[in-house]
């Protein structure tokens, strides 16, 4: 018994952690308390020493300390207050009255305001309950085919953990050793991807299918004029104008950021659009305060409340967003400064309480503090996992895998795919990507990429059964049973659990094809996070020669340069540090080689 536990101590631990998983026990205890006994069983084993643990404190505190992880209480505490203050029953009735009169309007408005209340509030349940308890009701009433409507809602729910700032690039952007801004760079244009797949999903159904997305009927339209006019036409104007000053802050852009942070080369395209859709934001918020002050009557009805409902969160994203793309401030302090946006946004609105206030800092802690216990958890078992060398028997796991980095890829994602039917992706994220990041590492795989496949993966865990939380968030606001609508008069049938499960297929279908679209172009994350210049060091150490070919001694004295792998060994990522640049944006070798050294030393 012995013997065998010595030669496979690594397989039992895992059955020892799936057991008590299996057990029911909370997955923060499961984890210490896997990696606490298999620990002194080891130790008795004669496979560790003694002291095994005497580091182990020093983790845990090192986890308190992490900066990055108080952008999670801070973005759930931005995001809940934005949710009690009915912000998005209002963004909700707003969009919905601008696109309700096409086929299929209601849905593309539910998914515009799931993408907006990602980017601002991040929170899955508040998304989709608040679109459940609003829009559902309306779709049911106009003849929404059921599982497009229950699809579209649960769907649009889940984009918070793909639009930045969600929580899951931020713990990703910590388990992978990452930076979170790039990895909020790399995931914003396969997250507007994903939204423009749903909403090209929705004007096909409403192009095949007219019959399933009706319009909304003139009577249900509330923002008309005087004359029975739309507005859309006021709408319309006041949208070309704002764009029009989009596109010229576009076009001259790198020239402003040069002449006020002294910046060389273009700037990224992330920050161009967070820009330039901030200027457009804040043209057309002046023209309507404008209009309204004045009283001109230049501006439709509904041109205003479009205007006043929905600037004020595109100012709110840009203020986190754009402030940490820009590099003036961390995800931390952007989350910081999200957070006392939606109290002034709540204040502004009159729904800021002492009772809501308290309600939020209470969700917001109790949040924190489920992610902390897994996350202490997961840094114990892994402390005898890695003691046991662990990491290596997972890597000897991938060494048959046909198809290289890319059969990897593959593997891995059905891996995540079948997990995130099971258990949430906190638990995921914690348990299962620090074994697999070492083996993408020395794959060659970039990180960020690898972070950004990953998080599209683990958003449709909130919809594939029999655990997919989305579905449950739905099935606690849908009607269990006949009622009579309030407004036709019409008795409307119950929603089925069997309809909220069916509905979420097609979008389950959308989620994989984008993971799939993003492993076969990483272009759509890379190109958008900052290269670093690579250093050779062989063609450094030429050109140092060079300079000091007149008998000078070298600085390494008489022994040889550091191989590749010693001391200056570049990052782990693969990209040296972006060496200082002489004028005229050329490399100096000797500072160069004296940035590799430190790196080495450090």
């Amino acid at each position: 018994m012995v013997a065998f536990l010595t030669q496979n101590f690594v397989p039992v631990m895992f059955a020892g952690l799936l057991l008590f998983l299996l057990s029911g026990f909370p997955v923060a205890f499961a984890l210490a308390a896997t990696g606490l006994s298999f620990g002194f069983l080891g130790m008795e084993l004669g496979l560790f020493p003694d002291t095994l643990f005497q580091a182990l404190p020093l983790r845990v505190f090192g986890i308190m300390q992490n900066e990055t992880l108080l952008a999670i209480p801070f973005f759930t505490l931005m995001g809940i207050i934005l949710e009690r203050s009915g912000m998005a029953e209002d963004l909700l009735e707003t969009v919905g009255q601008v696109f309700g009169p096409v086929r299929g309007g209601l849905a593309v408005a539910v998914i515009l305001v799931g993408a907006l209340l990602a980017a601002t509030t991040g929170v899955v349940a508040a998304a989709v309950i608040s679109m459940g308890l609003i829009s559902l009701p309306i779709m049911l009433r106009y003849g929404y085919n059921r599982t497009i409507a229950t699809g579209t809602i649960t769907a649009s729910g889940t984009l918070a953990q793909a639009i930045p700032p969600s929580l899951v690039l931020i713990v990703l952007a910590d388990q992978l050793g990452r930076s979170v801004g790039d990895m909020y760079a790399g995931a914003l244009l396969p997250a507007m991807l994903l939204v423009g797949s749903y909403l090209l999903f929705i004007v096909a159904v409403a192009v095949l299918r007219p019959s399933w997305v009706p319009p909304l009927p003139p009577q249900a339209r509330i923002y008309t004029e005087v004359d029975g006019r739309s507005g859309h036409r006021s709408l319309f104007v006041l949208l070309l104008i704002a764009a029009v000053a989009g596109w010229a802050w576009a076009q001259n852009h790198d020239a402003l950021m040069q002449a006020w942070t002294g910046r060389e080369g273009p700037s990224p395209g992330d920050e161009r659009v967070i820009f330039s859709i901030a200027i457009a934001s804040f043209v057309a918020l002046g023209l309507a305060i404008i209009n309204r002050v004045s009283r001109l009557g230049l501006l439709s009805r509904l041109a205003e409340r479009v205007t006043f409902v929905l600037i004020p969160p595109l100012i709110l994203i840009f203020l986190v967003l754009g402030t940490i793309f820009l590099g003036l401030a961390t995800p931390t302090e952007g989350g910081a400064m999200g957070a006392v946006g939606a109290l002034i946004m709540a204040a502004a609105r009159r729904c800021l309480s002492f009772g809501l206030l308290k309600q939020a800092l209470e969700n917001a802690t109790k949040l924190s503090i489920f992610v902390l216990f897994i996350l202490i958890g997961s840094t114990v078992f892994s402390f005898t996992f890695n003691a046991a060398d662990g990491h290596i028997w997972v890597e000897h796991l991938f060494d048959k895998l046909p198809g290289g980095a890319l059969g990897f890829l593959i593997f891995v994602n059905l891996l995540v795919f079948i997990l995130g039917m099971f258990i949430d992706f906190f638990e995921i994220a914690f348990i299962v990507i620090p074994l697999l990041a070492p083996v993408a590492e020395k794959m060659g795989i970039d990180l960020i990429w690898f972070g950004v496949i990953l998080a599209m993966n683990l958003q449709t865990s909130f919809l594939t059964p029999p655990f997919g939380f989305a579905l449950f968030y739905l099935r606690s606001v849908a009607a269990r049973e006949d009622y009579t609508d309030k407004v036709t008069g019409q008795r409307i049938p119950a929603v089925t659990t069997a309809q909220i499960y069916k509905g979420s297929i097609a979008f389950i279908i959308l989620q994989l094809i984008m993971v799939a679209v993003v492993i076969a172009f990483p272009g759509l994350v890379t190109d958008s996070v900052g290269k670093k210049v690579q250093v050779d060091d062989a063609a450094v150490m030429q050109q140092l020669d060079q300079l000091s070919g007149d008998g000078e001694a070298s600085p390494w004295g008489e022994e040889e340069p550091p191989a590749e792998g010693e001391d200056a060994q570049p990052p782990a990522d693969g990209a040296a540090e972006e060496p200082p640049a002489q004028e005229g944006g050329e490399i100096d070798p000797v500072k160069a080689l004296e940035e590799a050294a430190k790196q080495g030393k450090q």
